[in-house]
Formats: structure tokens, sequence, C-alpha cells
């Protein structure tokens, strides 16, 4: 299937370019060089899954939801760090490389190849792109796209096949999964084309599916959802008006169409199984969440995240053209199941994204939190691109915050590494991918969570260029 575009020129998408520009090479490289001194108690490996295409696109090319996955693994242990990268290598990938170029085009394009070229079972489909995210639960490894199954990936990143959870989720799950730190489930979502639009399911300590896909009452149209949050009583799901239009995609038009006099709803579903309880807003977008917790005395939520006004893809990951000035920032929604409000309160209105909390307190009040930031300094930063790392203190519902800003670099989303043995989200080290706009090299960034602002304590030197974006997670070694 074939949809009718312009002529599309990759060399003329920035996102395929630059910093963004994919690497093709998989490395595994042993002693990598260590700027400053790693922390000795830091033992475990850093994972981080990212767009990066095969082969040169073609049809179009949508940031970040286009391209093949590609995770890059470092390794620390004993003050030494070993780095590896892997493709996510499915089927579609593996006919394309048997055929030394892309067969199938961007989600906006809608080029499908046929059986004569790849088969009766992948024709016609679109592509798999666990490109987004990579999470570990019950022994599995994930490599996670948007809204389809996730790769099952080895220990040495090797790529096992698709994860169907023993065929209780067939349809898949998205990128943003929420592991309850308490319990150790795994509550996903994930949204269709077709009705049901939107289910939710969990995932049990054990990896079996203890609720298969559940729908979501009340959802009349297809809608775009790209991060969740978790409470101890609820799943959190914020349907902004992103509204999936094939029809216009197979007249050239844009698969994904903003309509924003629909607003903006909050579902909180009861993870014990009850009705959906619906919270309307005015439109807003929102790419992550920051995390989400019950109110005790008055049955309220609290959910933290970065607030956009609207969705335009483009090629970029943020709204429109002028994205940097259409930021909304770090907010706060407090939602009243009851009344079905939603009251959002602006606790920044500095550019940042990619917001992570310590994981281990998923689900319940938190305090710290470390963002991707622009500093302000430098001139001509693509859409999700950053040259700074912000860390914010929200007690007393505040949000006092300290920036280092990275000079030279351009940094990725920080993710939080605990001090194995302690609980307080101040005892551990951030890190962070970095690459030098100079020169293109890549680093792996280790700052003191108890001082973050004074920098990195260690630069380990990664021996591939990193692509700019996405997510990763830190995976301490078991003892």
């Amino acid at each position: 299937m074939t949809s009718h575009h312009a002529p599309f020129d990759p060399t003329r998408v920035a996102h395929l370019n630059g910093r963004f520009a994919p690497v093709t090479e998989e490395v595994d490289e042993a002693d990598l060089h260590v700027v400053g001194e790693l922390p000795e108690g830091l033992d475990g490996v850093y994972l981080r899954n990212g767009p990066n295409p095969r082969f040169t696109p073609i049809g179009s090319y949508l940031y970040p939801i286009d391209g093949d996955g590609m995770i890059h693994g470092v390794r620390l242990s004993q003050g030494r760090a070993r780095y590896r990268n892997r493709f996510v290598r499915t089927p579609a990938m593996r006919a394309e490389e048997k055929a030394g170029r892309a067969l199938w085009g961007g989600v906006e394009s809608l080029i499908m190849p046929g059986p004569d070229q790849v088969g009766e079972e992948l024709a016609n489909n679109f592509k798999p792109l666990p490109d987004i995210n990579v999470v570990q639960h019950a022994g599995r490894l994930l490599a996670l796209a948007e809204s389809d199954c996730p790769y099952r990936m080895s220990p040495e990143l090797d790529t096992l096949g698709k994860e169907t959870f023993d065929g209780g989720l067939p349809a898949g799950i998205t990128a943003h999964p929420k592991i309850d730190p308490v319990t150790g489930e795994m509550t996903v979502f994930c949204y269709a084309l077709e009705p049901p639009y939107l289910t939710w399911s969990v995932i049990a300590p054990d990896g079996t599916v203890s609720r298969g896909p559940t729908p979501v009452d009340g959802v009349e149209d297809p809608r775009m959802i790209h991060d969740m949050a978790l409470t101890s009583r609820y799943l959190v799901l914020v349907l902004a008006p992103a509204v999936f239009d094939l029809d216009a995609a197979m007249k050239g038009g844009s698969f994904l169409a903003w309509r924003p006099e629909r607003g903006t709803r909050v579902a909180l579903i009861p993870r014990d199984g009850g009705p959906v309880r619906w919270a309307d807003d005015e439109a807003f977008w929102l790419w992550h969440t920051v995390n989400a917790y019950d109110t005790p005395d008055e049955g309220r939520v609290v959910l933290d995240y970065v607030q956009w006004p609207a969705l335009s893809l483009g090629q970029s990951p943020e709204p429109g053209p002028a994205a940097h000035g259409a930021h909304s920032g770090l907010t706060r929604a407090v939602i009243d199941p009851a009344a079905g409000t939603v009251r959002r309160t602006q606790l920044d209105d500095t550019r940042v994204e990619l917001p992570r909390i310590d994981d281990r307190g998923i689900g319940r009040p938190h305090r710290h939190l470390a963002t991707a930031a622009g500093s302000g300094r430098t001139e001509g930063l693509l859409p999700g691109e950053y040259d700074a790392l912000r860390w914010y203190d929200l007690e007393d519902g505040t949000a006092s915050s300290r920036l280092w800003a990275a000079g030279d670099l351009s940094v990725g989303e920080p993710v939080f590494a605990p001090t194995p043995g302690t609980h307080d989200s101040t005892d551990g080290h951030w890190l962070t991918y970095a690459t030098d706009r100079t020169d293109h090299t890549s680093w792996l960034l280790v700052l003191p969570a108890s001082d973050p602002a004074q920098g990195p304590v260690a630069r380990v030197r990664i021996p591939v260029r990193v692509p700019l974006g996405l997510h990763g997670t830190w995976l301490p070694t078991e003892e």
C-alpha cells in the first residue's frame, strides 16, 4: 500500500543529520576512557533506546516516532566501563537488511512492501518500531514501541523476538509502562486505530498477565497517548485531542489531527477494576509525566508533568516551528475524581523535557526530579535538543531548581542510579548520554545526586556517536 506524497529528501530533515544522525556500526569495546573517577558503588548497566534508521528512510521521517531501535549500553563496575550497541532486529529490519535498503516508508507516507518483496506475513503491514524506550521486568529486557508489541532482548542486547507475554497481550503495549515498586506489578496501556481504541492491562511480578486487555469506557475515537502515570489506586491517562485520521493520511494529509475544541480529558482508572473516573479540561498536550500520587485526605490525585499547549509533530517532538517559545513548562495538575475537575498550576516555565524521578518512588509522593533543559545560552538547538540539566526540589509544593549548563554538550534524558542499600533520592548518581556539538564525540556523564549542579564527577568516552534521544534505564548488578 502506498499513499501519494511530495518527493522526500532525507538530507533536508534536521533529525536525520548532525547530532541526530543514525549510526550503523555495532560496537563492543571494553576499558573505555574515563575522565575523572567512576564512583566505587556504581555497578550495573545503563541502557538507552532511540530512533536510529538502519537504512536511509524513504517516503517520510517523523522524529521521534519513526526510526529503527538501537540500544546503547554502558556497563560500569569497579571503576571501569564497557560499551555495546545493537539494533533491535525485527523481522522487518531483517528483510530490509536482506534487500540492502529501506522497504517501509515513515508512518506518514504509508509505504508498505508487498508479498513479492517481503512475503505474505510482513506484506502490507506497518513496520514495528521498538525504538522509544527500554525497560526490564520479571527478567525480561524489553525494547518498547509507541503502541505495538515490544521486542525481548538478551543481556548482551541480541534480539530474541517479539514479546506477547505468552499470548496475553497480542496487540502489545506502549512505550511508557509503569512498574509499581511496592507490588512489583507492571501496568500498561495500548491505543489502537479501531475499537476498542484504548485498553489497559497488568503484568504480575512473575511476568504473567494478571489482567488482560481491558477497554477504557468512554473513549470514542483513536487518540495518541505517549505516557501514563500510576498511583497506589489509579492508572492515570491524559487524553489530549490528538486524533488519528487515517483517511486524511491516505490523501496525503496528516496522520494526526489536533482538535482543541474537544478539550483534554483525564482518565483515572481504578487499579481494582472499578469504573473509570473522568475529569475534563481545556486542550493541552503532554509527552511525559513526572509522577503521580494519591492525596489520602481528599481522595484527589496529584499529577506532575511537562505541559505543551498543542501537538504538532512535523519534524519535531515539540509543537510548532517556534517550539522553544511555545513551551508551557513543568506543571502540576490536581484531579478531583468526585467533581470531575482538573486544577493546573505552573511550577516552572523553563524549557525542560524528559523528566525522571528515582523510580523507587513511582506512585508515591516525590520531592526530587531531574530534566533535560535549555540553558538559554546556545543558539541553533533543534527541537528535542538540550544543553543543560535541571533538578527540582518540590518540598512544600514549590519548585526550587538547580541548573548545570553543559557548555558544548547536548544532553539527553537523565536517569537515576541509587547507591545500593540506601533509600534517599539524593544518595546516588544521575546518568545521561551527551554529544559534543563541536566534534560530535559522545560521552556518558555521571553526576552526583547530592550536588548535581557541580557537574559530572566522571565522563566516559563512548567509542561511537550516540544519536540524541530517547529513553533509558539503569539496571544495577544483582548480588
